[in-house]
């Protein structure tokens, strides 16, 4: 997953430069370009460190610490790696260093060689939460699941054994894409708390997504129990129904999922198609026509009813719908 871009800023900067004797060139031009830095002008910092001693390890740091506030972290990297060792660790520049050589590792795909950097950087700055979803991340993406838990549930403010701490480590894991782990840890957030709300809605959804329909169904019932008002819940109850042609329960809770959040497109679409399967083409019309109106740039919306109008003998219109589907982004089936 691509880095947030939260990460464009420094957690926390290493402040000025104390100034070692009152006119030297090379304090004044660093005391400048921090300045620069601190204003969101990077290319102009760079600028003024231009002619500097690069092998003057408050350089290397400043430049350093410019590029990547210039989205520019291989750079950043390049003249940081040389001189983070030579910094005194708990100075403010070696801080600094450390800190922002960490991030541009991450943001440069170096996820392995990132994390020692961001944990010397946890020493001092214990409960950033910038830093610890960051190495959540971090660990999800070198699975390591027990350091990535122990990094979310202090971010989140949660115990690092409890089903709550397994629950948004599984959650982080699937917005990742890593299924399996995810599936390990909701399994062990509802074993340690089967009253807990979101994690069988979770489970439910790789159910889905691997065709494990019925597996999906028991999930989501479960989950409508301890979270009866979860719109989401019904949504997916409804999706899951569609892909085993149970087009009347699908309707029951699809219908239940708008009465909730009457304002999500997705819960109209999968309604349109229960309709249309049910020979209700002018019950489906009004559905797609008012999932268009939430959502005017869903595909599957215009394509459904580019379908219909076209069996309705329309076609004038039905060419338009399906010309438009054709031009939007996105799978025809909705999510």
């Amino acid at each position: 997953m691509s880095p947030g871009p939260f990460l464009v800023a420094v957690l926390l900067v290493g402040g000025g430069v104390a100034p070692q004797e009152p006119f030297d060139p090379t304090t004044v031009a660093l005391a400048e370009a921090r300045a620069l830095v601190d204003e969101g002008k990077p290319a102009a910092a760079l600028e003024r460190l231009r002619g500097l001693d690069a092998g003057d390890p408050r350089v290397a740091c400043l430049q350093g610490v410019a590029y990547y506030h210039g989205d520019d972290p291989l750079h950043a990297i390049e003249r940081l790696r040389p001189v983070v060792e030579k910094l005194p660790a708990d100075s403010t520049a070696g801080r600094e260093a450390a800190q922002v050589l960490g991030l541009s590792l991450y943001l440069a795909g170096r996820l392995p060689e990132s994390i020692p950097y961001l944990e010397r950087t946890r020493a001092w700055a214990a409960d950033n939460s910038e830093l610890l979803f960051v190495l959540g991340n971090a660990y999800i993406q070198t699975r390591h699941p027990d350091q990535a838990r122990e990094a979310l549930a202090r971010l989140y403010r949660v115990s690092p054994d409890s089903a709550a701490a397994h629950l948004l480590t599984g959650q982080m894991m699937v917005r990742l894409e890593f299924e399996e782990m995810a599936d390990a840890e909701l399994r062990k957030a509802v074993e340690k708390d089967p009253r807990l709300p979101q994690a069988r809605y979770l489970l439910a959804q790789a159910a889905i997504f691997r065709a494990r329909f019925d597996e999906a169904v028991a999930l989501l019932e479960k989950e409508l129990e301890v979270n009866p008002g979860n719109a989401m819940a019904f949504y997916r109850l409804g999706d899951a129904y569609t892909r085993q042609n149970k087009w009347e329960e699908a309707t029951t809770a699809l219908q239940k999922s708008i009465w909730l959040n009457p304002y999500f497109s997705g819960p109209y679409i999968l309604l349109g198609r229960a309709y249309m399967k049910k020979g209700q083409p002018t019950t489906a019309e009004g559905m797609l026509r008012r999932a268009i109106a939430y959502d005017p740039n869903n595909k599957s919306a215009h394509y459904l009813l580019g379908q219909l109008l076209q069996q309705g003998g329309h076609p004038d219109e039905a060419r338009k719908e399906l010309e438009l589907a054709e031009r939007l982004q996105g799978d025809k089936e909705p999510r």
